[in-house]
């Protein structure tokens, strides 16, 4: 079988591809198999145990029973934790002295989707070279459990409460939210009860926003994809600023309190900032990607701050992370990393830092969570129909000339990123430029080469 796993574990829509009941049950047998040769010759008899945690979707009951059946048929313990945010399956993997934990959830993605997001004991997403096993081990035979060896099931109530007290350590024990009122959106995902209860706890007056599932309605007109509304609602209350989160929780997109949003580069921005002038910020380093925007480099610089650029995606800035000793990284979509809290993206513990800033002084969100102007960017989806279409389109050598040209004319004003998407089969063009309609005319022209390949 070919590598299952894309930029952020298995994702599909459901009932289709590597997201049926057969290739979920085969997937778990294998990360089972995986994990089982990994603990081989240790001196522990227990049976390995795994955590799968999911967010609100409706098929997250059939993709949690079919990875039940899975564990179970190899001779896994599962504890199943119900609707959770991502960090929080990752935290719990750590705490439980799981062998594997697993999130059930297409992030920001409509409803009918879904996936599935593997983690270490350690609590990290699994390195490509563990997928690429695992991919592999699909593909075999697997010999499963004897009779007496089948897994056992035990469903966890107080996985939720765990979190949000782990939640809460990411700030001082004496900083509190009393006199903020926050709206938080929480996209009618896996945050649905944790997010608006943290900042409740802290002190906050909440308004809450997306915290009624119904298991299609994720993502749907709300959250981090659709930050626009919180911002409505935060002019509305009169709110000092507002949180909007992700179907599974991983990424924040703020607003303040004029309604202005304030994306990911601005948040690294203000944590890089606190950071560094409390000698906590490792390295002095800041880790975004291709994606993240030149003003940001910009105002890091101008701080003393560097900034290192990894590929597309949370798992590479963590990789970096891991590798350079580093504490902080994040991407302009929200995903923001703070491994001295979380060994994943956390919205919550992000938004919490956010606010803390926000408390300790006596300016407005709309002059203390905006640090830097960015350069003005664009990003232009192509729809390719399939992966094959995607290859072909970004090794044409029309392609590379039209990019050579416009990177010609812009010189040092901008930058242009053009890859294909990690999640749709989709190919994004990222266009930088200090004239506004200069970028505008790059990014229509390389869309149109791009389409012309591909019909």
């Amino acid at each position: 079988m070919s590598r299952f796993f894309g930029t952020d574990g298995v994702r599909a829509r459901i009932n289709t591809g590597p997201m049926t009941a057969e290739n979920i049950i085969r997937l778990a047998l294998a990360a089972g198999k995986y994990f089982r040769n990994a603990n081989k010759g240790t001196e522990s008899s227990r049976r390995p145990l795994v955590v799968i945690g999911k967010d609100t979707r409706l098929s997250g009951y059939m993709v949690e029973a079919a990875l039940q059946a899975g564990f179970a048929s190899i001779g896994m313990d599962t504890r199943l934790l119900g609707p959770l945010p991502t960090p929080g399956v990752a935290y719990l993997t750590r705490t439980l002295r799981a062998d594997l934990g697993v999130m059930i959830s297409a992030s920001h993605n409509p409803h009918e989707d879904n996936g599935i997001k593997l983690f270490g004991p350690d609590g990290f997403k699994l390195p490509d070279v563990a997928e690429n096993e695992i991919s592999a081990i699909m593909g075999g035979h697997i010999p499963l459990a004897d009779a007496l060896e089948l897994g056992r099931a035990r469903r966890m109530l107080d996985g939720v409460s765990r979190y949000i007290e782990q939640v809460k350590t990411a700030i001082p024990r004496s900083m509190r939210f009393e006199g903020l009122k926050v709206v938080v959106d929480c996209a009618n995902g896996a945050a649905y009860r944790a997010a608006p209860d943290v900042l409740f706890e802290l002190g906050a007056e909440v308004i809450p926003m997306g915290v009624d599932p119904d298991g299609i309605n994720i993502n749907l007109g709300c959250g981090a994809v659709h930050p626009d509304i919180m911002a409505q609602a935060v002019v509305a209350h009169g709110a000092d600023a507002g949180i909007s989160l992700d179907g599974d929780a991983d990424r924040l997109i703020m607003a303040d309190e004029k309604g202005q949003i304030i994306d990911g580069d601005q948040c690294l921005a203000v944590l890089a900032d606190m950071m560094a002038s409390q000698g906590e910020l490792a390295g002095r380093t800041v880790v975004g990607t291709l994606m993240t925007n030149h003003g940001l480099g910009q105002y890091l610089s101008s701080k003393g701050v560097n900034l290192e650029r990894t590929k597309v995606g949370d798992r590479y800035i963590l990789e970096r992370m891991r590798e350079a000793g580093l504490n902080l990284g994040g991407e302009p979509s929200g995903h923001i990393i703070l491994t001295d809290h979380a060994t994943s993206g956390d919205g919550t513990i992000a938004a919490l830092k956010m606010l803390m800033y926000l408390k300790m002084g006596d300016a407005p969100a709309s002059e203390s969570l905006r640090r830097f102007t960015p350069l003005p960017q664009q990003i232009v989806n192509v729809e390719c129909g399939s992966q094959d279409a995607i290859r072909q389109a970004l090794s044409h050598h029309d392609l590379e000339k039209a990019v050579a040209d416009a990177e010609n004319k812009l010189g040092d004003a901008g930058r242009i990123v053009i890859r294909p998407s990690g999640t749709e089969p989709l190919i994004r063009i990222m266009v930088e430029a200090e004239d506004q309609q200069v970028m505008e005319d790059t990014g229509q022209t390389l869309a149109g080469v791009i389409s012309e390949l591909i019909t």
